[in-house]
Formats: structure tokens, C-alpha cells, sequence
């Protein structure tokens, strides 16, 4: 008689409390890893779904610890800006200050700042030497027609510094001269950077920020298996970006192998992240392939229904356990991708074996996530769609990612509205707070000791029920 094994989820399970030493639950640390070179300060990484992130998104949650991934369901050149406006969110030094001619008019600029979203403009010729700044209080009042030159504030007038201007000084010189920017020059007057006030502020402000080398703010690009891909992932890489991950549906499949030697062989040594899979083998394929991180999760997720129309898929926590214990003998970390529904679930896929969790419905409607609230009977709502939806094979057609015909699309996603959730930071704020109770109870500093503490219990339907708030009276 074939024997079919047991599959289980997070509400299949319950962790074991244990004795605890932690005196309270700030002493857990949730650093982590995403690859082998990127870390972590929470294991929260927001998904590639166009109603989940952009830049918006990408920006709030590096600066909560965490890092977002863009989705790829837009052309090239706007997928570039997306990346760069997170790179330019947060700085010590603005490498690429956006530089305006003396000689343009003061509408032009305005237009200039406000496309860019800066507040102020380093003004230089056309051999890059400093001419002046032009911030947001030169601008408000003056005559459109006027140039810059004549609403400046001229080069004798500036405080600058140099390519060895360190934190502290520019922090002494913003405050001794109460100037809000920095423009950095070399011995010739030729502009090399600019320092500002914001982001020295900000510094201080995100102490949990996840940074790359040069201060600015960490971020993630996806990439498909097919159409634009390698272009693509070419073009984020020269944005800055600082991992990619190459998402589709099926990962362990051919396509995805394909992709994955030509990826590497196009773009060197990127850190590259797959997925999505659910099984030990898949697990084993990818890590032999090269890849720097693993994305578990076929179907579990809130607007997927890819398990109804295929039949296919194994439930979150043994995709978890499955693919974690042959991903960690070559050292490469997981991600569990969906059906987290709450932080007791981000516990269990860590204590499962991921090393960080992939949220999409849990953050879409919040007001960092792409889209307008909506008001139906005096409530909130913004849309959430999956990324095999009709909507999006749509999209990926008209941006040349996909040449299937639309009749012969068969989705895998829905498209649905989340209550509007308000700020990202309260949601996230909710969700390390519970992962972090969850380490104390199971005696874990570490992220790696929740993963090696962990013990778990299978639970019936009554203790499932008994897990929630139950008989209650409703008070009207």
C-alpha cells in the first residue's frame, strides 16, 4: 500500500516553552543572515509584489533592519529609478549629488528638485566646478524666469569640505555655521560630493538601518527567468543594487537552472537568491548551481492559489525543515516565503530553519506599500494582488518579460483589498516584538540558538482553537 507522508503547517504546531534565562525579551538579538555576505538586523524582508514593494517600502523597512525586495513588473528604466531613489534615501556622503548650470532658469530647477525629491541643488559649470547651492528656501519665492545664478548662494558664501571630511566634522560644521548641506571638492573646486544635515540625521535616527559600505541604504531587485531578464539584472546592478533574487513560480526547473549559469556568467559574482522551491532536492540543485540563498514556498501564500490549481505544493513547515537542513550543509540561508500570518508563525519558520521570513499580505496595505487607500463603508483598504495573477501576466506582456498568449495564461494568484494597516513601523514594530517574546520562551539569544532550541508538538483542531481567544462574550 503506497505510503503518503504527513505534510505540516504553522497551525499544525506549537514550540515547546523552555526554561528561559533571558530576564527580557530585548536581550534576543534578531540579527541574521540574508547571504553569505549581506546581514541582517530583523529577519523581515518584504516581497516582490508590485501592491508590496517599491521604493517607498524598500527605503522604511531597511531603515527598521529588515530589506525589501522591487518588484520587476515594470519596464527597465523605472525599475533603475526605483532602485536608485532607495540608494539616495539615506547617505554620510551623496557620491552623485544631482548638479544644475548657473545659467538655467529658476522654474527649470524647481522642476529638477521636485522630480528628484531633494530639497536642495548643488549648482556647478560644465567642468563640474562649484558654483554654488540652491536649496528650497532659495527657490519657494523666487521668479521662475529669474536664473539660478541670481537666487544662489554663491561659492564664497558656502561651508565645504573634502574627500576626508569625516562624520564629526561635518556634524561640527553643519552646527557652528547652521548650514543645512556640504558640498565636498577636490583641489581643483571640482565637485565630488555633498554631506547634508538629513542624513546625518537620519543616522541617528535609524540606528537599525541596514547599510552596504558607503552608508546608503540596502536594497533588493527581482529578476524573471525569461524576456529582459539579463538586461535587467545588468542595469540593477549598475543602480546599485545590492542583492538579486531570481523569482519565479517553479524554481526547481530547468528554466531556472538555465537562468541562474547565465545570470553568473553575465553578471559575476552578484549575490543571487532563488526560489521559489519546497523540497530537499530542489534545495540541493540550487546550492550546487551557485545560488547565495534560498526562497521556500510553493502556495502558502495569501493571495496564491497555486496548490488549487495544480494540486501541487507541500505545506510551509516542511518545506521549511526539508529544504533548511540540506541548504545549511553548504552554508547558504533560507527564506521562507509566505503563510505567515502572524509572529508566533515567524518563530516556527525560523525555528523550522529559515534564517529569515518573506512577507507580502501581512505588509501590503500598509502606507509604505504601492497604491491608494480606498474607502468602502467608512473603511480603509488598498489592493493586494499575487505576482502569478492575471493582472500581472498582463503587465509582463506589455513590458516584454512574457510572450504567451493571454488565453493561454492560467493564474495561479488573486487579486483582493487588505485592510489599510497605517504605518509600516507599527506593523513591523508588532511583529519583532513577538519574535522576539518567542526567543525568550525558547531560551534564545540568538537567531541561531531559536533555530537549534526550537522543539516542536503537533496540535489538534481543539488546541488550535484554544491557541486564539475563545469563549467570549462579544460586549455591544
Amino acid at each position: 500500500m503506497l505510503q503518503i507522508p504527513l505534510a505540516l503547517t504553522y497551525s499544525d504546531v506549537l514550540i515547546v516553552p523552555k526554561r528561559s534565562s533571558l530576564s527580557s525579551r530585548t536581550e534576543a538579538d534578531t540579527k541574521t543572515r540574508l547571504t553569505g555576505a549581506i546581514n541582517l538586523n530583523i529577519p523581515i524582508i518584504s516581497s516582490n509584489m508590485d501592491t508590496v514593494t517599491e521604493s517607498d517600502m524598500a527605503i522604511a523597512l531597511a531603515r527598521l533592519g529588515g530589506i525589501g525586495f522591487i518588484h520587476r513588473f515594470m519596464t527597465i528604466e523605472d525599475n533603475i529609478q526605483e532602485i536608485k531613489r532607495v540608494k539616495r534615501a539615506q547617505n554620510f556622503i551623496i557620491n552623485d549629488p544631482y548638479i544644475v548650470s548657473p545659467d538655467i532658469k529658476v522654474g527649470e530647477a524647481k522642476l529638477f528638485a521636485q522630480e528628484k525629491q531633494v530639497s536642495g541643488l548643488v549648482v556647478a559649470d560644465a567642468n563640474k566646478r562649484l558654483a554654488g547651492l540652491i536649496t528650497h528656501r532659495d527657490l519657494i519665492f523666487a521668479d521662475d524666469n529669474s536664473l539660478v545664478r541670481d537666487v544662489m548662494t554663491a561659492r564664497e558664501r558656502l561651508i565645504v569640505g573634502d574627500k576626508n571630511t569625516s562624520l564629526e566634522e561635518a556634524k561640527l560644521k553643519i552646527a557652528k555655521n547652521k548650514v543645512e548641506k556640504i558640498p565636498l571638492v577636490d583641489a581643483n573646486d571640482i565637485v565630488i560630493g555633498l554631506i547634508t544635515s538629513a542624513d546625518i540625521y537620519k543616522k541617528g535616527e535609524f540606528p537599525m538601518a541596514n547599510v552596504d559600505a558607503k552608508g546608503q541604504l540596502i536594497v533588493g531587485g527581482s529578476i524573471g527567468v525569461k524576456g529582459d531578464y539579463l538586461e535587467r539584472a545588468l542595469e540593477l546592478i549598475k543602480a546599485g543594487v545590492d542583492v538579486l533574487a531570481i523569482d519565479i513560480a517553479h524554481g526547481h526547473s530547468e528554466l531556472m537552472l538555465n537562468a541562474i549559469a547565465k545570470v553568473r556568467a553575465v553578471c559575476g559574482d552578484v549575490q543571487l537568491i532563488a526560489g521559489n522551491v519546497a523540497t530537499a532536492s530542489a534545495a540541493r540543485d540550487l546550492c550546487e548551481a551557485g545560488v547565495n540563498g534560498i526562497k521556500v514556498g510553493v502556495g502558502p501564500g495569501t493571495i496564491c492559489i497555486t496548490r488549487i490549481v495544480t494540486g501541487c505544493g507541500i505545506p510551509q513547515l516542511t518545506a521549511v525543515m526539508e529544504v533548511s537542513k540540506v541548504a545549511k550543509r553548504y552554508n547558504v540561508p533560507v527564506i521562507a516565503d509566505g503563510g505567515i500570518q502572524k509572529s508566533g508563525d515567524i518563530v516556527k519558520a525560523i525555528g523550522a530553519g529559515a534564517d529569515t521570513v518573506m512577507l507580502g499580505g501581512l505588509l501590503a496595505g500598509t502606507a509604505e506599500s504601492p497604491g491608494v487607500v480606498m474607502t468602502r463603508d467608512d473603511k480603509k483598504y488598498k489592493v493586494c494582488r499575487g505576482s502569478a495573477s492575471f493582472v500581472i501576466a498582463q503587465r509582463r506582456k506589455s513590458i516584454n518579460q512574457e510572450k504567451n498568449n493571454l488565453n493561454e495564461i492560467v493564474p495561479e494568484g488573486v487579486e483582493s483589498v487588505v485592510p489599510y494597516k497605517g504605518p509600516l513601523a507599527e506593523v513591523v514594530g508588532q511583529l519583532v516584538g513577538g519574535l522576539r517574546s518567542g526567543m525568550s520562551y525558547t531560551n534564545s539569544r540568538t537567531i541561531k540558538e531559536l533555530q537549534e532550541n526550537v522543539e516542536f508538538v503537533r496540535i489538534t483542531p481543539g488546541g488550535l482553537r484554544e491557541s486564539g481567544a475563545h469563549d467570549l462574550q462579544d460586549v455591544k
